[in-house]
C-alpha cells in the first residue's frame, strides 16, 4: 500500500505555484490613474523556467533522439527561446492576478502594457511597468437616512388616455396633406448645413415631426415648431445653431452654423382603430381596458426611473467636496460610448418611447465630457455602496431586465439577449441592475418629502444627424428610423 501523505494534492500545488514574491511600488498620476512598477524575483523566475521545461522535455522533439528522451541541457539550449516567451506570459497573467487580489487599487480598466518593453533577464529579477485606471479613494457620505425629495403621483384616466394617444401614433400612418404644416404633423425635408457660407454636411428626405425643438446629435434647433408653422411643400426656412463643445467635429466645435430646410412634404397622422386585430397586435391584449392597465403600469415604471433619477443626484451631491475628482479624457472619451449604452438601457426598460430615448441619447451626445464624468462620479459612489452591503446581480435580475426592454422594443428576450452578448453590453446590464438595487436601498433607509411629479411632455424631436459633420455615430437601424418617423 502507497503512503500517500506526503503527496501534495492538487489545490496545495496549484496555491504553491501561484504563490509570488513580488515587489509592487504604485505612484497615483491623478485620482483615477495608477502607474506601477513590478518587481519579480530571481526565484520565482527560475521556478517558471524549472516548471516549463520540466513540461516540455517529456514531449520535445530533437533531432538525433527519440521523442522525449533527449537530455534536459540540450532541450533548455534548443527552445530557449520558446519558453522564455511561455515564461513571460505566464509570469505576467500570475503578477497581474496577484496584484489583483492583495486589492492594491480597485480596477476599472485593463492595464496596459507594452510587451515588447518586457524582459525576462538571463540573470536577477524581473521588472515591467503599466498603466492601469482605478476607482478614486474617497470618503464616504452617510447615506443612511437621508432627506431625499420624492416625486410622487396618483395617475388619472386622463394620464392614461394622453400616454395611449402617444403610443398609438407609433403605429400611424403617415398621410400626405395639402394643409400647411402645424405643430404635431411632420415635414419631409432636406437639410443642409453651412459654416462661413461652405456646406458642412446634408440630408435628403428626412422626416421629422414638428416640435417646440429640433435635437441634432450635437446641438439643438430651439424654435422649430415656430420656423416650420405654416410651411407647405416647396417653402425653404432658415435658422442658426451652435454646436457643442463636444461635437463630433472637433475644428466646428462651439462655432454657429447655418441651416437650410426645404419641405418637401407635409405629413398628418392617421391613428389606428382600437379594433380585436390591433389589440392583438399590440400584445395579445383580451381588450382596451387591459390595455389601459398595462399603459398605467408603463406609467409607473417611469414614475419609477424618476425617483431613482431623483434619489442619484442627491446622493452624488453630498460628495461635492471629495467627488471633486479630476477625470482623464481619455477615460471619459473611452467610458462614454457606455454611459450612452446604459443610460439607453435604463430608458428602454422604464417604458419610455423611442423617441424620448433618442431625444436623451443626443442630449448625451451634445455634453458628453460632463455627462460622462457625471455618470461616474455616481457609478464609484454607488459601487462601493454595493460591495460594502454585499449587492450583486443574480440571474433572475438579467432575466427581468431583458423581459422589460424587449417589451418595449417589441423584440424577443431571447432576441434582446443575444444582441446585448454579442455586443459586449452585459456588464453595462450588471452595473444597472446593481446601482437599481443601491438605489432601492438608500431609498428604504431615507426619510422622503413628497412633491408632485408632472410627466414630462415630449417637445423635443430627435433626428441622427451632426450638424457639424459626421463623427463616430452609429448609423440608425432601419427600425429606428421607423420609430422615429411615428412615435410620439
Amino acid at each position: 500500500m502507497s503512503d500517500e501523505s506526503n503527496v501534495p494534492n492538487e489545490e496545495a500545488v496549484a496555491e504553491e505555484t501561484a504563490s509570488l514574491d513580488l515587489i509592487v511600488n504604485v505612484n497615483s498620476p491623478s485620482a483615477c490613474e495608477r502607474h506601477v512598477t513590478v518587481t519579480v524575483s530571481r526565484a520565482d523566475i527560475d521556478r517558471y523556467f524549472d516548471d516549463a521545461f520540466s513540461e516540455l522535455v517529456p514531449t520535445a522533439s530533437v533531432p538525433g533522439f527519440r521523442v522525449g528522451r533527449a537530455p534536459r541541457k540540450l532541450v533548455e539550449g534548443r527552445f530557449k527561446k520558446e519558453v522564455t516567451d511561455q515564461v513571460k506570459g505566464n509570469l505576467l497573467m500570475d503578477c497581474l492576478e496577484k496584484i489583483g487580489e492583495d486589492k492594491h487599487f480597485a480596477a476599472i480598466s485593463e492595464p496596459e502594457i507594452d510587451l515588447e518593453a518586457v524582459e525576462v533577464p538571463e540573470t536577477g529579477p524581473m521588472t515591467f511597468e503599466f498603466d492601469i485606471e482605478v476607482r478614486p479613494e474617497f470618503d464616504m457620505p452617510k447615506w443612511k437616512g437621508l432627506s431625499i425629495t420624492r416625486p410622487t403621483r396618483d395617475f388619472t384616466e386622463e394620464d392614461v388616455a394622453d400616454q395611449l394617444e402617444n403610443m398609438l401614433t407609433r403605429y400611424a400612418q403617415l398621410v400626405p396633406t395639402k394643409e400647411a404644416a402645424k405643430p404635431g404633423d411632420y415635414v419631409t425635408l432636406d437639410v443642409k448645413t453651412k459654416f462661413e457660407g461652405k456646406v458642412v454636411e446634408e440630408e435628403d428626405e428626412l422626416v421629422a415631426r414638428i416640435r417646440p425643438t429640433l435635437s441634432f446629435t450635437d446641438c439643438d434647433l430651439e424654435g422649430f415648431d415656430k420656423l416650420m408653422d405654416g410651411a407647405k411643400s416647396g417653402d425653404k426656412r432658415s435658422a442658426q445653431v451652435t454646436l457643442s463643445e463636444d461635437a463630433p467635429n472637433e475644428e466646428l466645435a462651439g462655432k454657429t452654423l447655418d441651416v437650410e430646410f426645404e419641405v418637401l412634404e407635409v405629413k398628418v397622422l392617421k391613428l389606428p382603430e382600437l379594433d380585436e386585430d390591433f389589440l392583438q397586435e399590440l400584445g395579445n391584449f383580451e381588450n382596451e381596458d387591459a390595455l389601459r392597465d398595462a399603459i398605467r403600469q408603463n406609467l409607473e415604471r417611469q414614475l419609477e426611473y424618476r425617483q431613482q433619477q431623483n434619489s442619484r443626484e442627491q446622493i452624488t451631491s453630498l460628495l461635492v467636496e471629495s467627488a471633486d475628482w479630476e477625470l482623464p479624457p481619455g477615460l471619459l472619451k473611452r467610458q462614454s460610448a457606455r454611459e450612452l449604452e446604459r443610460a439607453t438601457m435604463e430608458l428602454r426598460r422604464s417604458g419610455f418611447g423611442e423617441g424620448e430615448i433618442r431625444a436623451r441619447e443626443n442630449q448625451l451626445r451634445q455634453n458628453t465630457s460632463a455627462t460622462t464624468a457625471t455618470a461616474l462620479k455616481e457609478h464609484f459612489i454607488l459601487e462601493r455602496i454595493a460591495e460594502e452591503e454585499n449587492i450583486d446581480a443574480v440571474d433572475g435580475d438579467y432575466e427581468q431586465e431583458i423581459f422589460l426592454m424587449a417589451m418595449q422594443s417589441g423584440e424577443s428576450p431571447r432576441r434582446v439577449r443575444a444582441q446585448l452578448e454579442k455586443r459586449g453590453l452585459m456588464d453595462v446590464l450588471r452595473n444597472q441592475i446593481v446601482e437599481r438595487k443601491v438605489l432601492e436601498l438608500v431609498q428604504n433607509e431615507a426619510k422622503f418629502k413628497d412633491e408632485p411629479y408632472e410627466p414630462e411632455k415630449n417637445e423635443v424631436e430627435a433626428i441622427h444627424m451632426a450638424a457639424g459633420g459626421p463623427g463616430e455615430i452609429p448609423e440608425a437601424t432601419e427600425k429606428e428610423k421607423v420609430a422615429e418617423e411615428a412615435d410620439q
